[in-house]
C-alpha cells in the first residue's frame, strides 16, 4: 500500500532593503545590515507571514536575512541555516553590484574569483529543500533568504531552469510560494 503524499506550502521572502542595497554594493557573503527603510518593509512582511498561518521561518545565516525574520516575526520559531545563504562573490563581496550582475552568466558555472558559482549556490539550496522534503511538515513555512536563494527554490521546487532566471529579471515581489510534496 502507498503511503499519502503529504504537501507543505512553501513561501520565500527576500531580506529587506539593507544599507549596502541602498549604496549599490553587492553585500555577498558578508552579513549586511537593515537600512531604516528595511526596518519599515518588516511590519508588511509581519502581516504576510500572520495571513499565511506560517508556523516556522528557515532563514539565512546572514546578517540581513536574520535581522529581518527576527523583526517581521518575533514569535515565530525560527531557524538558520548557511545552505541559504546568497551566492558566494568570493573576492567580490562587497563590491559594487553593477558590476557583480553584469557577470553573473559568466559566473553560472565557474566560481567567482575566491568564491563559487551560481550552479553552485543553487546545489546547496537544493540541498536544503531535500532536507525540508524529509521533515513532511504540515504547516506552511517561510524562508527568508537572498537572490541565490530564491533561484534555488525556484530550480528545486518550480522547476525552473537556472539559466533561464539568471537571464530574465529580477523583480522584487512580496512573496513567492511553491507547493512541497513530501
Amino acid at each position: 500500500m502507498a503511503m499519502p503524499t503529504m504537501a507543505t506550502m512553501v513561501w520565500f521572502e527576500t531580506h529587506s532593503t539593507t544599507e549596502d542595497n541602498e549604496q549599490h554594493v553587492a553585500t555577498g557573503w558578508h552579513p549586511g545590515q537593515l537600512s531604516d527603510t528595511g526596518r519599515r518593509q518588516t511590519v508588511d512582511l509581519g502581516q504576510r507571514i500572520r495571513a499565511r498561518s506560517i508556523g516556522r521561518i528557515y532563514a539565512s545565516d546572514l546578517g540581513r536575512a536574520v535581522e529581518t525574520a527576527r523583526l517581521a516575526a518575533p514569535s515565530v520559531p525560527l531557524f538558520l541555516d548557511w545552505r541559504l545563504r546568497e551566492c558566494h562573490y568570493g573576492d567580490w563581496n562587497g563590491a559594487d553590484a553593477a558590476r557583480v550582475h553584469a557577470h553573473r552568466a559568466q559566473f553560472l558555472h565557474q566560481p567567482y574569483p575566491g568564491g563559487e558559482s551560481w550552479r553552485q549556490a543553487v546545489q546547496r539550496v537544493g540541498w536544503f529543500v531535500e532536507d525540508l522534503r524529509r521533515l513532511a511538515l504540515t504547516e506552511p513555512v517561510l524562508i527568508v533568504g537572498h537572490v541565490a536563494t530564491r533561484l534555488g527554490m525556484a530550480v528545486h521546487l518550480g522547476g525552473q531552469s537556472l539559466e533561464d532566471l539568471l537571464d530574465g529579471p529580477s523583480d522584487w515581489q512580496p512573496g513567492w510560494s511553491w507547493r512541497l510534496t513530501c
